[in-house]
C-alpha cells in the first residue's frame, strides 16, 4: 500500500490521527511532569522545552505539513529537519535523563548514571559514532532509491522518521546543554563536531539541487491532476531543487544557530568559572589583582601588600620607575 491517494489535501484541515503515537507522547509527558513535581524547583525552561518538543512531534506527524510531505519533496524536507534537528534539540534541552536520575532517588539515580556511563552508551553517543551515523542517514535516505521506496510504502516512511529522530538526538546529546551523559567534551570539541556534521547537510543539499533527474518520481506522480503549478504543486525538478535548497540553507542555518547557542554557553561557562574562582579567592582572602596591579607588584618584587596602602612601598615603586627612566626619584 502506498501513502498517496491521488487527491490534493487541504493544508489547514488535513490533520491525521496517530492514536498510538499520541498515547506514547501523553504517557511520556505525564511521566516528565510527575518527575518535575517530585524533584521540585525543576527549571521552567526545561519543562517548556519538553512541551515544545511534544507539540512539534504532533505538527510533524499529524498536521497539514505531514500530509503534504507525502506529496512534496520540499515539504518532506521540512519534516526531516524538524525530526533530525529541531525536536532532538528541545529534547536534549529538556534533560529528561537528568530528571529521571533525580526523581528516582539515590538508588535509581545511581542506576541511571551507571547506565549512561556504560561503555555501550558512551560509544553510541560519542562523535566518532554519531557524526558518521548522521552523515550516513542523510546521504543514504536522500541520494539513493530510498526516497522512492519511502514514497510508496508507509512503513518505510515511519521507519525513516524514527531514524532521523534517533540519529539527531544521539548527535546533539553530548554537545548541547547540560544533559546527563557519559561525556564531558570541551566546548572547542563540541564546536568542531557540529561544524563537521554541518558538512553533510551542505553536501546532500547541493547534490539534490544539481541532480538532473528525478530521484523519487513518486512525489510528482502523486500530484497528477492537481491543477496549475504553484508552491504546493511545483514541477518535479523544481520540487527536488527546492528540497535541496531547504536541506542546504535551512539545514546549515539550523546548525549555525546551534553554533551560536553553543558559543553563548561557552562564554557563559567561562564567566561562571571566573566567578567561582573569584569567589573562592575572596573566601580565602586572596582576591586576584588586576593586570595593572600585578605589574606594579612585579616591579616591587612583592605580592604581599597593596601598593597604594603602604607609603614605603609606594616610594620604592616610584624610585624603581625613576631609575628605569634615568631620572632622580621625587619626594613623596
Amino acid at each position: 500500500m502506498t501513502m498517496h491517494d491521488g487527491m490534493m489535501p487541504d493544508f489547514w484541515t488535513s490533520w491525521t490521527a496517530t492514536p498510538i503515537v499520541w498515547v506514547l507522547l501523553a504517557v511520556a509527558t505525564l511521566a516528565y511532569a510527575v518527575g518535575a513535581i517530585r524533584v521540585g524547583h525543576w527549571p521552567v525552561s526545561r519543562s517548556a522545552s519538553w512541551v515544545l518538543a511534544m507539540a512539534l512531534f504532533v505538527v510533524s506527524l499529524n498536521s497539514g505539513v505531514a500530509s503534504f510531505a507525502h506529496h512534496l519533496f520540499w515539504m518532506h524536507m521540512v519534516v526531516h529537519l524538524l525530526m533530525i534537528t529541531v525536536i532532538p534539540l528541545f529534547l536534549v534541552l529538556a534533560q529528561p535523563i537528568r530528571l529521571c536520575s533525580l526523581a528516582l532517588g539515590a538508588r535509581g539515580g545511581t542506576a541511571v548514571e551507571r547506565a549512561m556511563t556504560s561503555s555501550a552508551i558512551r560509544f553510541i553517543t560519542a562523535p566518532m559514532f554519531t557524526v558518521p551515523l548522521y552523515t550516513a542517514v542523510l546521504v543514504l535516505t536522500h541520494l539513493t532509491g530510498f526516497q522512492q521506496q519511502m514514497s510508496e510504502h508507509m512503513w518505510i516512511h515511519q521507519s525513516e522518521l524514527v531514524l532521523y529522530l534517533v540519529s539527531g538526538y544521539l548527535l546533539l546529546l553530548p554537545l548541547v546543554g547540560d544533559e546527563l551523559t557519559g561525556h564531558d567534551y570541551s566546548y572547542a570539541a563540541r564546536f568542531v563536531t557540529l561544524l563537521v556534521a554541518m558538512g553533510a547537510d551542505t553536501f546532500v543539499g547541493v547534490i539534490l539541487m544539481l541532480t538532473s533527474y528525478e530521484i523519487a518520481p513518486a512525489f510528482s506522480a502523486s500530484r497528477a491532476g492537481w491543477g496549475a503549478e504553484s508552491i504546493l504543486n511545483p514541477s518535479a525538478m523544481a520540487d527536488q531543487s527546492a528540497a535541496g535548497a531547504i536541506m542546504w540553507w535551512a539545514g546549515d542555518g539550523l546548525m549555525m544557530c546551534l553554533l551560536v547557542f553553543l558559543a553563548w554557553e561557552w562564554i557563559r561557562a567561562e564567566g561562571l568559572g571566573r566567578g567561582r574562582q573569584d569567589s573562592a579567592a575572596r573566601h580565602l582572602g586572596k582576591v586576584r589583582p588586576s593586570f595593572l596591579e600585578s605589574a606594579r607588584r612585579d616591579a616591587l618584587g612583592t605580592d604581599s601588600v597593596d601598593v597604594d596602602d603602604d607609603e614605603a612601598a609606594l616610594a620604592a615603586y616610584n624610585a624603581r620607575l625613576a631609575a628605569m627612566h634615568g631620572k632622580p626619584p621625587t619626594e613623596p
